[in-house]
């Protein structure tokens, strides 16, 4: 027999938890004349049976319907579906907390925030001590806190000496620039990179072009090929963020954004540069776009990761028209736009060898390319360029 202390102590249980275990008939007690409960070897051995299932994850109810009939089955195969997913849940909390730690990779929690709050993605990275350029380019490159540092490298080491950031040519960028009414005098052309269409713009309008983009490297590129030109003293150089342009308002004729809204959110970045432009002032912008309705599994799957704001066309003209711009003119970017950014960054690929990378800056590309050369079509660059309205 054992009194309550010593069943607790072999049990390894409280006083209090044997108390309510006895109140629900699970155990009994024969009471001394000193009111001492005393306990027998049964009793033992029934809570060393009720700790064993509920080692096996059954509630304290469950429990007692197996103590006191047989094993019901349907009830046990619920309970075991339910621990799986308590199961699969705490390895992606384990998972998350070491990545967050440094352990692992942080891409798939990026990339969801990043789906589900891109606001609230970006002041987070904000707070943890990365700059705003850090911060865009490993919500949009790296996608991986861990890794950005390693992942920039060499990102920048494949594009070094290319032209082109993204897709683009000359013809494009004139029809857009021809479809503007009268020739500006004055333009920002936003996110320029290494400044290819900086100095077309900068040549075919004899006005003063500022130059804006957050990477100075980029912008180094674009001083180089100014100097001793003809239009170097058109062209002025700014190394800022496109999220906080650093400008009077109604500064410019025209603002330039080729395939670099998406940064900020296409809806914002017309939203949030409106008031930069003159009345009756004009903005060029170009997006990635779906040309299709149904796309294929494999390019949803690719541009719901990348981008997971993309749209149609005629989505893309249902925002810009509650946003005070009115369309003059929308046409796809051409296959030679594609070609230009494409055939440079393939022939580059083709003599770097996986090896020499630490990170998956290089596969991340090569998948790119692969996804362009299987779907493209299905979606591409669409140019728009509009008309600042009243509101």
């Amino acid at each position: 027999m054992y009194r309550i202390s010593e069943l607790a102590t072999k049990v390894g249980l409280s006083r209090t938890t044997l108390l309510y275990y006895e109140k629900q008939g699970l155990i009994s007690s024969r009471r001394q004349a000193n009111g001492y409960r005393l306990y027998s070897d049964q009793d033992l051995q029934q809570l060393k049976l009720l700790q064993q299932l509920q080692a096996g994850g059954l509630t304290l109810k469950e429990c007692l319907a197996c103590l006191e009939t047989r094993i019901d089955r349907a009830l046990l195969l619920k309970r075991l579906q339910s621990l799986e997913q308590e199961i699969v849940e705490k390895q992606q909390s384990r998972d998350l907390l070491a990545s967050m730690l440094g352990m692992g990779s942080m891409r798939e929690w990026h990339q969801a925030l990043e789906s589900q709050a891109p606001g609230a993605h970006l002041a987070w990275l904000l707070k943890q001590g990365f700059s705003e350029k850090q911060a865009l380019r490993l919500r949009w490159l790296s996608k991986d806190m861990n890794e950005h540092e390693r992942y920039m490298a060499d990102f920048e080491r494949i594009f070094d000496g290319l032209d082109r950031l993204g897709p683009g040519s000359a013809d494009d960028a004139l029809q857009a620039l021809h479809a503007l009414p009268v020739v500006p005098g004055t333009m920002l052309d936003i996110g320029c990179g290494r400044g290819t269409n900086t100095r077309l713009l900068a040549e075919h309008t004899q006005g003063l072009i500022t130059a804006l983009d957050n990477d100075e490297y980029n912008l180094s590129c674009l001083r180089r090929a100014l100097r001793h030109s003809a239009i170097e003293g058109q062209v002025r150089l700014l190394c800022a963020s496109m999220t906080e342009l650093p400008f009077v308002d109604l500064q410019f004729d025209a603002l330039w954004a080729e395939g670099c809204a998406y940064i900020m959110g296409f809806d914002k970045a017309l939203k949030s540069w409106r008031p930069f432009i003159r009345p009756q002032g004009f903005l060029a912008v170009s997006d990635l776009v779906w040309l299709t309705e149904k796309p294929s599994p494999a390019a949803s799957a690719y541009w719901r990761q990348n981008y997971p704001d993309m749209q149609t066309v005629e989505g893309r003209l249902s925002a810009i028209g509650k946003l005070g711009y009115r369309v003059l003119h929308s046409f796809p970017l051409s296959q030679q736009a594609w070609t230009n950014y494409l055939a440079p960054l393939r022939e580059k690929i083709a003599g770097l060898s996986s090896q020499e990378f630490s990170s998956s800056a290089l596969s991340d590309i090569q998948k790119e390319l692969d996804i362009h050369q299987q779907h493209l079509g299905e979606y591409g660059y669409q140019f728009f360029v509009l008309q600042k309205e009243d509101i």
